[in-house]
């Protein structure tokens, strides 16, 4: 058998030509046009209006205390959540801001309007500077010192994890529940609402179980595959967000237990035990939720909710009982 003849220069020059003639040109694709409607829409989706059901938790402490249905506490309440999301916001420019060139290099944060261009950098830092310096002084002004001083700490907490802190083990789990917490807490500083230990017990470990539950479904999720969405996935084990979950699961409900157990001296002269009835509402919704933990689906706490019809229903039932203890029927 003979080997084929090696292309002459002349030749190779020729193949050449031939394939660029049928081989369209590549043009790279053109930047995105910004203009001030583009922007306003890429601020606003930076600032993550889907998380903004979880600043409801402002309405916690006051429901549970009956004091929720008054003009003023309505207003008062009104605007720590509008304030909260301002702070959650400016920590999402931030962190976005910040975090530009690694997601321009992930699947799917590159599509994010900081990363993608929709945003310039700078002026995601400036929109998020202005807002954590705005919300707290409105805070001091509207609301009172103390709620002021709870979002300044809130802000530095979540600006400490945008720069360090989502790289320490455990301390990770911790600042995210902690700002649920101080959520839940803000809405009984506004109103000057004493605040139970027992409600802050199942507040703090009912967020630290969802907290887990989504890091151990990501864990699930990426098991097998290159790269992790957040940095201290591959440092966790399955195993032990597993036993994180389950374990503030257990204290939740003994938590609140503990609270609706809790007379406070009070008369009761409603029909039925309703506060207590509800432990079987709680319980049953935390046994559901736990089930999409299992299987390593439990992703955003909102979206378990709002696509599990039989999880929506207990909640719905959780609260009328919980609301007719409060209404003393």
């Amino acid at each position: 058998m003979t080997e084929a003849a090696p292309l002459t220069n002349g030749a190779r020059s020729q193949e050449t030509a031939l394939l660029d003639q049928h081989t369209p040109a590549r043009t790279p694709a053109p930047p995105a046009q910004r203009t001030p409607a583009t922007v306003l829409v890429g601020l606003l989706r930076t600032a993550r209006p889907k998380q903004w059901v979880k600043n409801l938790l402002v309405v916690a402490a006051p429901a549970a205390a009956g004091e929720l249905f008054t003009r003023a506490a309505i207003l008062r309440l009104a605007a720590v959540f509008v304030l909260f999301t301002a702070c959650a916001a400016a920590v999402y420019l931030v962190n976005d801001a910040r975090d530009a060139d690694a997601d321009r290099a992930h699947p799917a944060k590159r599509h994010r309007p900081v990363a993608a261009g929709q945003v310039p950098v700078p002026l995601a830092y400036a929109v998020g500077a202005v807002l954590g310096v705005l919300a707290p002084a409105a805070a001091a002004w509207l609301v009172s010192p103390a709620v002021a001083a709870l979002l300044t700490a809130y802000l530095g907490m979540q600006l400490a994890y945008c720069v360090s802190l989502k790289r320490v083990l455990v301390v990770d789990l911790v600042v995210v529940t902690t700002g649920f917490l101080m959520r839940a807490v803000s809405g009984g500083l506004a109103l000057g609402i004493p605040l139970s230990r027992w409600f802050l017990i199942t507040t703090g470990f009912g967020a630290l179980f969802m907290v887990a539950a989504k890091r151990y479904s990501e864990a699930v999720q990426m098991a097998g595959k290159a790269g992790a969405t957040r940095a201290l996935l591959t440092e966790y084990t399955t195993g032990y967000l597993r036993f994180v979950w389950q374990l503030a699961a257990g204290v939740a409900v003994l938590g609140y237990c503990m609270w609706a157990l809790e007379e406070g001296g009070l008369p009761h002269t409603s029909v039925l035990p309703w506060r207590q009835l509800s432990m079987v509402a709680f319980v049953l919704a935390v046994l559901r939720y736990a089930v999409f933990a299992d299987r390593g689906a439990a992703g955003e706490p909102e979206d378990v909710v709002l696509r599990d019809r039989a999880l929506a229903v207990i909640g719905l039932v959780w609260l009328a009982m919980y609301g007719l203890a409060v209404a003393n029927w």
